[in-house]
């Protein structure tokens, strides 16, 4: 094995956006800080994903020198919500929180590469094609193993965190991923519609199962919750099976559906650790949580879980620090059991069709929408967290 000297204060294993937010803020502490990333430095990013981010998380990633002015990205400035099949909505306003705008959709590719320009401009070295085949902790420094294109490697470091997709949390002493398979996958596509986005994005739970559409340029980016079997059906039919049902599912507040590009489709499960903390291994992200997409919180609590870490550590001299490290988990808990529970519990709440549960799901819509009070603080969780 070839032994690579290189010791960090913090090892961040995990490129996205979550570790590259992590990365960024843990340089601007004056911390030594490398990265650990799979993907090839200049491989295309071939990602259908459009990110709803909150206006919070937007902010942070400008803080840390992420998100230029020159971004494209699209404005969200208010939330309407509904259910087919029932009177009842509620529509979160940017003015309920007196803020320029309740959040911003932006291109994975987009933000993946302002973030690595922004990593390049910290000093931050990042070791691309990179892959950590293992983690230990011990009592003054964490050991990594891992594989390079220059071949087998090892590094050392005061603290490791994870953000990557969770496989070596479950390696970890003490750490369990509790899981729950939802059946269903998220089916994604770019919308073109009669009307202009105008800034509302959509949350439509559908006989079918929930959808959002989130502006977009000049349209609208669908994710739509389907079976499996729906899901690989609207993949590989032709765009007119695709917008009759859905514009039969969400109505026509944007008029007749144009137009939709091709589709892709991923499989949805939610994944949460029993821990955050082992030894001197942190979790924050899709290492900590994955969840299922409707009302796009998991990358929004992701991104709050990297600055919480990088709160907690300032100005400790130590980063694995098991007391700085106990205050970071104890700060994350409620927000993270908070925001998967709210998930989780949407899914099972807009599960069943009754004309019983129908009425009672739009009184409350309806109750939130008319309680200015209920309405901002309602909308203050999912901009900045619980």
């Amino acid at each position: 094995m070839t032994v690579n000297p290189e010791h960090a204060d913090i090892v961040v294993v995990g490129g996205g956006p979550v570790g590259a937010l992590a990365a960024l803020r843990f340089a601007r502490a004056g911390r030594r800080v490398l990265l650990v990333e799979a993907r090839a430095k200049d491989a295309p990013i071939r990602d259908a994903r459009a990110l709803a981010l909150s206006w919070a998380s937007r902010r942070m990633l400008r803080d840390a020198g992420g998100w230029p002015d020159e971004l494209a990205a699209t404005p969200i400035d208010a939330v309407h919500v509904s259910q087919q099949g029932s009177c009842g909505r509620t529509v979160l306003d940017r003015a309920d929180l007196a803020l320029p705008h309740l959040g911003v959709v932006v291109d994975y590719p987009l933000l993946t590469a302002s973030l690595n320009a922004a990593l390049e401009g910290a000093g931050v070295t990042v070791l691309w094609q990179s892959r950590v085949e293992s983690v230990k902790s011990l009592p003054h420094y964490a050991r990594l193993t891992l594989t390079t294109p220059a071949g087998p490697g090892m590094l050392t470091c005061r603290l490791v965190v994870l953000a990557e997709g969770g496989g070596l949390a479950e390696t970890l002493p003490g750490i369990k991923r509790l899981s729950h398979d939802y059946q269903q996958c998220a089916v994604l596509t770019h919308l073109t519609t009669e009307l202009p986005p105008q800034g509302v994005a959509y949350e439509r739970f559908s006989q079918q199962g929930p959808l959002a559409l989130l502006p977009h340029g000049d349209g609208f980016m669908l994710v739509w919750t389907r079976s499996a079997e729906d899901a690989a059906r609207l993949r590989d039919s032709d765009d007119g099976v695709l917008i009759a049902e859905l514009q039969q599912a969400f109505g026509e507040r944007q008029g007749r559906i144009l137009a939709a590009g091709p589709r892709a489709v991923f499989p949805l499960a939610l994944k949460q650790a029993n821990r955050l903390v082992s030894g001197r291994v942190v979790l924050i992200g899709n290492a900590a949580q994955t969840m299922h997409p409707v009302a796009a919180q998991g990358l929004n609590l992701g991104l709050r879980d990297a600055a919480g870490l990088a709160d907690a550590l300032d100005g400790v001299r130590d980063p694995g620090e098991a007391r700085a490290l106990a205050t970071f988990a104890a700060a994350r808990k409620v927000d993270g059991h908070a925001v998967v529970g709210f998930t989780h519990g949407l899914i099972r709440l807009f599960d069943g069709h009754s004309p019983l549960v129908n009425t009672l799901r739009g009184a409350g819509m309806m109750a939130l929408d008319v309680l200015p009070p209920l309405r901002r603080a309602f909308a203050g969780h999912l901009v900045f967290g619980v």
